[in-house]
This record gives structure tokens, C-alpha cells and sequence, in this order.
């Protein structure tokens, strides 16, 4: 009971201490320059605001990780921290994709850089032990892992085009890792810490984040949390019940994809749009799932609103996925059909919209 409360106690300092970092970060950030981390001001068919803002929410993201990780150590990490050969891989990756980021916020990288260096980040994670465990072909392994942390790392940098959207759907997928890792007990291990300081970074952000914003979070932060939650969602959604033989390739798939149901949706839904437009997935423009719903009449606020729901109704879902329906049931099927659902009302309503 008293090793409870302690957990409890620590995990509350850490979110606290998190929120009120990221905060004062944000607020010295924001105060510091008016002009620094603003990229594209002028291109307005990229950027749905049309007010330039400093892209440097990124920064905070870092440097509060930073900080957890080094309090974690110093004050509870024992043998979970040092000679912790999977935690070594995120420190390299995040690093890696927090650079990536910086130097996309301060002059556009060139694509092949940019993918090289996500890649590597894939790598990274493999060579670590932090790949993806679901099939039995080792190099099948390495192939999604790559695809994985390339393709979440660019999906959380597309979704990052409305105020609070991106923060939003970031916090709801921490806290459904969370909610799946740990679901009747709180353990203390530096992976919980990790996501609760992040979390409380994230929450933190949201404070000059949600509309009417400030600050937006730019390459660096969208970067960093792509790697952040890739890593993540292969050691507690992707590899869920491995070690116990409790899983099934289809209901970690279906988990995966319910957990990640916002970014998959929108990048799926932006995607399939431009290629039938003869242009490329990875060319900006104010064509996402927020912008459909804005076109329809929604607020920029009431869009926030909007996905704050899809967040939850994503979390519920997940959760039951991954401790309460069976492996084998047929029922996994009609998850999948939800994120069809959404993609032919998200095509919907850009009919619509695109007909007017």
C-alpha cells in the first residue's frame, strides 16, 4: 500500500514538475522571439493560419524529456535505467528526430535527408532490440519497423496543421499506452515515468497550443513525438502479450490501428486525395480531415473539440481491444470497419465541400 502512494506521489511530481517546466519553457520561448522558428510565414497554402507564430513548442518537448530522464535516473532508476540497451535506442532516436526537426524548422531539408534520417531512426530502434516482435521472419520484423517509425514520424508531422490538433491526439495516444501497459496497477519503471513526463510536456504546450494559439510545436516537436510514440506503440501496442504468447497478429494490427486511428485516418484520407489530384502525398496544402471540417462550417476551436472525441473514442477502444476481446473474435473486424466509417465520412464531406 505504501509503495502505492509513493508511486502515486512520484507520478504526480513528475507530471507536475513536466506541466510547470514545459510552461515556463513555452512562456520564455514565446517572449524570446516573435520571428525565430517561423517558417513559410508567407506561404499561405501550406500554413491554415494566417497569422505567423514561432514553430519552437518542439523545443520544450526535448528539453522536459531531458529533464525526466535525468531526475528518473538520478532519484529511482536502478538496473531499469543503466545498461538499459532499449532505453539507449530512444535517447539516440529522439536526438536524432529532434535535429531532424530543428533543422527542418530552420531551412527546409531536403526529402532524401529527411527520409535518410527517419530511417535511420528505424534502424536505430532495431539495432537497440526495440523492433517490432509480431512475426516470426526476422526481417519481415525489421521491414515494419522501419515503415513504422518513417510512417508515424511523417503522419504526426501532416496532422500538425490546425491549433491543438496534433497535442491533442499525442496525449491521447500516451495515455492509451498507459492505460493498456499499466490497466489495474502502477508500476515503477522508468518507460511509465518516460510518458508521463512527456505527457505533462504535451499538457503543458497545450496552454499556448489551443486556439487561439501562440506557439505552434513546428518540425522539431512533430519529429520528436513521432519517434516518441513510434517507439512506444512497438514495445506496448505492436509487441503487446508477445513475451506471453497472448497475442495475435491480426487483433496487434487492429490494436495499432484503433490506438492510432486520428493519424492513420487523416494521412490515409490526405493521401488517397492527392494522388487522385496527380500530386504528391508529401506536398503541404489545407486539405486534411480538419480542414474538410472546417470547410463544413466548424470553428477552428470546435474541430479541436472534434478530435478531442475521436481521442477518446480511440483510447476506449483500443483499451478494450487489448484486454478484452478475444484474439480470434470476428468482432476485430468491426473495429476496422469504425476507421472505414470515418474515412467515407471524412470523403463525404470533402464531396461536398469540393462540389460547392
Amino acid at each position: 500500500m505504501n509503495e502505492s502512494i509513493e508511486t502515486i506521489v512520484n507520478i504526480s511530481v513528475f507530471f507536475g514538475g513536466s506541466f510547470i517546466l514545459a510552461v515556463i519553457i513555452n512562456s520564455f520561448l514565446l517572449k524570446f522571439s516573435k520571428s525565430l522558428g517561423i517558417r513559410n510565414k508567407n506561404d499561405l497554402t501550406i500554413r491554415w493560419s494566417n497569422e505567423s507564430k514561432p514553430s519552437l513548442g518542439g523545443i520544450s518537448f526535448f528539453l522536459t524529456f531531458l529533464f525526466g530522464f535525468m531526475l528518473y535516473a538520478i532519484l529511482l532508476g536502478q538496473s531499469d535505467v543503466f545498461h538499459n540497451k532499449a532505453l539507449l535506442g530512444l535517447f539516440f532516436g529522439v536526438s536524432v528526430a529532434f535535429l531532424l526537426g530543428l533543422s527542418d524548422d530552420a531551412y527546409d531539408t531536403k526529402p532524401l535527408i529527411k527520409l535518410f534520417s527517419q530511417i535511420l531512426c528505424g534502424v536505430i530502434l532495431i539495432s537497440t532490440d526495440s523492433g517490432i516482435e509480431l512475426f516470426d521472419q526476422g526481417w519481415l520484423n525489421s521491414v515494419f519497423t522501419v515503415f513504422w517509425v518513417v510512417g508515424i514520424m511523417n503522419s504526426i508531422n501532416m496532422l500538425d496543421n490546425m491549433d491543438g490538433i496534433t497535442t491533442v491526439t499525442s496525449i491521447f495516444i500516451i495515455l492509451t499506452i498507459i492505460g493498456i501497459s499499466i490497466p489495474f496497477s502502477l508500476i515503477n519503471n522508468v518507460d511509465l515515468f518516460l510518458l508521463i513526463t512527456v505527457l505533462g510536456a504535451l499538457s503543458g504546450f497545450l496552454v499556448y497550443n489551443w486556439n487561439p494559439s501562440k506557439l505552434f510545436m513546428g518540425d522539431t516537436g512533430s519529429m520528436f513525438l513521432g519517434l516518441f510514440l513510434a517507439y512506444y506503440s512497438i514495445k506496448f501496442l505492436w509487441n503487446h502479450g508477445v513475451e506471453e504468447g497472448e497475442f495475435s497478429v491480426f487483433s496487434n494490427l487492429t490494436l495499432v490501428l484503433i490506438a492510432f486511428a486520428t493519424p492513420i485516418i487523416d494521412t490515409t484520407f490526405v493521401t488517397i486525395r492527392r494522388i487522385k489530384r496527380g500530386q504528391s502525398p508529401m506536398v503541404g496544402g489545407k486539405d486534411h480531415t480538419t480542414h474538410t471540417l472546417s470547410y463544413r462550417g466548424l470553428t477552428d476551436r470546435q474541430v479541436g473539440f472534434v478530435f478531442v472525441v475521436f481521442g477518446i473514442v480511440s483510447s476506449l477502444l483500443a483499451y478494450n481491444v487489448a484486454n478484452f476481446i478475444n484474439h480470434g473474435s470476428l468482432s476485430l473486424i468491426l473495429l476496422w470497419g469504425y476507421v472505414v466509417m470515418m474515412l467515407i465520412i471524412f470523403f463525404s464531406l470533402a464531396k461536398k465541400t469540393d462540389q460547392k
